[in-house]
């Protein structure tokens, strides 16, 4: 782990950790909270900004979003990592897999994703960032 302070480490799991439960618990406010005020989400091959949310959110299946531990590479009071993610819809227990790309940016209130993308991983093992086509999707309002 080299230099990184474990202090840092652990405030950023616990970071992550609050988004995996905001999103199980259909909670936007929990999740708007772990990134900055620029932040921005990004899939199905847009971008979402903070003002966004709430209506992504709202838009998103439901159910639980099981996250590993986070790769992480901290330099002062930014930083990188990536994340693996498997996502289990509630009511037919249907799964999508794949991982997170962050960066990280330390502000006043602690450590907060400033970015974060998803890349899924279909059946065919193909990679990829979602299917802009996904009708219950909103668009981005930027």
């Amino acid at each position: 782990m080299g230099e990184t302070p474990m202090e840092d480490v652990i405030e950023i799991e616990q970071l992550l950790a609050r988004y995996a439960l905001g999103m199980t618990k259909d909670d936007v406010e929990a999740v708007m909270a772990v990134f900055t005020p620029d932040g921005s989400y990004s899939a199905f091959g847009d971008t979402y900004h903070l003002a966004d949310f709430p209506a992504l959110v709202a838009a998103a299946p439901k159910g639980v979003f099981l996250a590993g531990p986070p790769v992480l590479e901290l330099d002062g009071d930014s930083g990188t990592g990536q994340q693996p993610l498997c996502f289990v819809e509630h009511k037919t227990h249907d799964m999508r897999i794949g991982w997170y790309t962050d960066s990280y940016r330390r502000t006043a209130n602690g450590w907060r994703l400033h970015t974060r993308a998803m890349t899924f991983i279909r059946r065919s093992g193909d990679r990829d960032s979602g299917r802009r086509h996904d009708p219950n999707r909103p668009l981005p309002s930027s």
